[in-house]
């Protein structure tokens, strides 16, 4: 036989193989004939037809795969394990999976996916691992979907529609019938939902549930944000009924169940712009000499009961999110902003953990339970401040916030200074035990009547800040100690925060180490002790931004949950969040357990709470994340007014296709793409953090400054790209 001849042979019976196991390895539990097998791999002629057969039987004679019945073959198990994951999109089509009982990731090639997409739960197979090979599998079915509406832009034809999915992680567009398109125009922005993705199509079929708008518009991309994440922008009309009904006003009967504290001096001390004050603390000397401090919280638990709409959308909402130019609340407007804000001269419930302290802040006497109070002031940070710095307040003109005369009783004066000196002595005490101090630089927007940013500030902690932080950790740590302490253990809701990982923290001293900061990870009380340092030694620093953000990425995320393990950042064996129900679900649980167990009740069923805190967290990270990608989104806006403009910036990120630069006048991060450098042709060090010319050894590393030019900004996919001028 001519050695063409054979080897096209040789060929056709590879392809056919390769063909063979494709399709029985895409449906593993499925038994399949040779005419199945046949029309799945476009096989139609007699010669073709002849060879797939043989080639079975050679197959399953080798114990490569199962005949299973007569003439039907199925792939052998024995080969492939199944395992249970969530899918981990890369922006090139692969995938990885972490399973649960793996501790390596599993790669999965674009064309073994079958449909799956990036968060999903799903089933996979996991091939040998050949030696020296990556872990490689193929999903087999997905278990469940991450999410099934996406954002996208409408391409619309006559008689059908595609939406094309603006996360960069889906893979395919959505094909949605004309008639499902809700009349979305050409170009849109649109919320499309999931449906069939049926066996011959190439796309799976959705349905328009939402035009969001015209894309770059201000709304537009705001809802988008929203809606990507799966959060609502309003509320549906039968809770704003709901809402509307409740009884808002207050009864001596209510109060005569309460402990009655209208008449204590009490002021709230917030941001100038809030709107909902969902904290107090009213302030008194004792015969004794020692303070009584008390700190009351909205009883939003007495206005949101269960068995109710508003309950329900409280829980799925979980929390408040505040965006750059909105805030979209847990609760509807007439009770965030009217009946449980803890507004002045306003008669209101609440629920307080009130202090009897000493001089040295130390706890004498706790006591908690339901209130009624009327605070008698609301002052802003800077006006708390103003009197901590001159033992004054401000001056009637340089109010901004309030019209009229300004009446601050020297009584009040005495409250805030008092309360400073205790809440600084509460602060040392705990950065003593190991309390980590994380003042991350938090960038804010001045904004014009249309939303359009005409400056970038950056968000300063004082010591009125402080003081208020102090005095809620001290309620959220009492009352999680309250419950936890008792005997037999109850369900509580507990706010934790696990102790860094060691890698992480080690990958952290290689980055740092390059600007001559060291974390010494010697134990605990050590690795707490140079984190202060780290940043506090960074303050003002180039790379302050840059250390804050990869010393917060290096610790574990803060959750809620029934298992109690103490809360590493701040020093605290038992905590909890108590102190915020106007803007978090959490805290509305550990209010009524709290009730309930000042009540005597028997302890409540963990599991239950535990799926709720579950939820809560979850909910909790998308709120965070779509609150950042509203910064990026004003910052991109912002940084178009300056196209073609240079900027000092510190390189803040390096990967295989670019650097990223962040500006050290506004914190605007954005892209030098390696494409676009032309001087040499550059590589990745992953080792260096850094990218090397291949001829000229130039070196772009980590926490360089470089000076860069304002090259393009993408309102639409949030992307802000630069040229790259050079070092500084």
């Amino acid at each position: 036989m001519p050695k063409k001849k054979k080897r096209a042979r040789s060929q056709r019976k590879n392809e056919i193989t390769k063909g063979i196991f494709t399709v029985l390895e895409s449906n593993p539990d499925k038994a399949f004939n040779y005419k199945q097998i046949a029309s799945r791999l476009s096989i139609t002629d007699t010669q073709g037809r002849n060879a797939l057969i043989k080639r079975l039987g050679q197959l399953r004679e080798k114990n490569r795969i199962l005949e299973v019945s007569r003439g039907k073959y199925k792939m052998k198990q024995a080969i492939r394990t199944l395992h249970k994951g969530v899918v981990d999109m890369t922006t090139n089509g692969n995938a990885y999976i972490l399973a649960d009982d793996f501790d390596q990731d599993i790669f999965i090639p674009e064309h073994r996916l079958n449909r799956a997409f990036h968060g999903d739960l799903v089933e996979v197979f996991v091939k040998p691992n050949r030696k020296g090979k990556k872990l490689e599998g193929e999903i087999s079915k997905v278990l469940e979907r991450k999410k099934n509406q996406y954002v996208g832009i409408l391409e619309k034809q006559k008689t059908f529609a595609f939406v094309r999915p603006m996360d960069a992680k889906m893979y395919t567009d959505i094909f949605v019938p004309i008639e499902k398109t809700k009349k979305a125009n050409q170009g849109d922005k649109v919320l499309v939902s999931l449906g069939d993705w049926p066996e011959d199509a190439d796309s799976p079929y959705g349905k328009v549930v939402e035009v969001l708008g015209k894309p770059g518009e201000h709304n537009t991309e705001i809802h988008s944000i929203l809606a990507e994440y799966g959060l609502p922008y309003e509320f549906p009309h039968e809770v704003e009924q709901f809402a509307q009904s409740i009884d808002t006003t207050i009864k001596e009967d209510e109060v005569s169940k309460r402990r009655d504290m209208r008449d204590i001096l009490t002021f709230t001390i917030d941001p100038k712009d809030a709107k909902d004050f969902d904290d107090a603390l009213s302030f008194q000397i004792l015969d004794n000499g020692n303070y009584e401090v008390g700190i009351h919280i909205a009883d939003v638990s007495h206005y949101v009961v269960p068995n109710t709409v508003l309950e329900e959308e409280a829980y799925q909402r979980a929390t408040s999110v505040y965006l750059v130019d909105r805030v979209v609340p847990m609760l509807p407007e007439v009770l965030s902003n009217n009946v449980c804000s803890l507004r002045p001269n306003e008669e209101k419930y609440t629920f307080s953990a009130i202090f009897e302290i000493d001089k040295n802040a130390i706890v004498k006497k706790e006591w908690f339970g339901r209130t009624a109070i009327n605070s008698n002031e609301r002052f802003a940070y800077e006006e708390a401040q103003q009197i901590i710095e001159t033992g004054a307040p401000l001056i009637p003109k340089e109010i901004s916030i309030r019209k009229g005369a300004y009446t601050v009783s020297e009584a009040q004066v005495d409250a805030i200074l008092t309360l400073n000196n205790l809440a600084q002595i509460m602060r040392e005490k705990r950065m003593a035990v190991g309390a980590i101090s994380f003042d991350k630089i938090e960038v804010r927007f001045n904004l014009d009547e249309d939303n359009n940013p005409t400056s970038v500030y950056f968000k300063e902690g004082k010591e009125a800040n402080k003081l208020i932080e102090e005095f809620m950790l001290l309620a959220n740590r009492k009352v999680a100690e309250f419950i936890g302490k008792q005997k037999p253990k109850k369900t509580f809701v507990y706010r934790v925060h696990d102790e860094p990982d060691q890698d992480k923290l080690m990958a952290l001293n290689g980055v740092i180490s390059r600007f001559g900061h060291k974390v010494n990870l010697k134990d605990k009380k050590s690795i707490s002790a140079s984190l202060n340092k780290l940043l506090n030694d960074v303050k003002g620093k180039k790379e302050q931004n840059l250390v804050d953000t990869l010393a917060i990425r290096s610790m574990s995320k803060a959750t809620y949950t029934t298992e109690n393990i103490g809360h590493y950042g701040l020093a605290f064996d038992y905590y909890t969040h108590f102190t915020s129900p106007i803007r978090r679900y959490p805290d509305v649980m550990v209010h009524r357990l709290l009730q309930h167990y000042l009540d005597k009740g028997k302890t409540e069923k963990e599991e239950v709470f535990e799926e709720k805190c579950k939820h809560a967290s979850n909910m909790e990270m998308l709120a965070a994340s779509a609150e950042r990608d509203s910064i990026k989104y004003m910052q991109i806006k912002f940084m178009e007014d300056h196209k073609n403009d240079d900027f000092l910036g510190v390189i803040s990120g390096v990967t295989e296709w670019g650097i990223y630069v962040e500006i050290i006048e506004n914190k605007c991060e954005g892209m030098v793409r390696i494409r676009d450098l032309k001087d040499d042709y550059y590589i990745f060090d992953e080792r260096q953090y850094a990218i090397v010319g291949e001829r000229t050894k130039k070196t772009y590393q980590l926490g360089d400054e470089v000076f860069v030019r304002v090259k393009a900004t993408d309102l639409i996919k949030r992307h802000l790209d630069f040229s790259l001028i050079g070092k500084k």
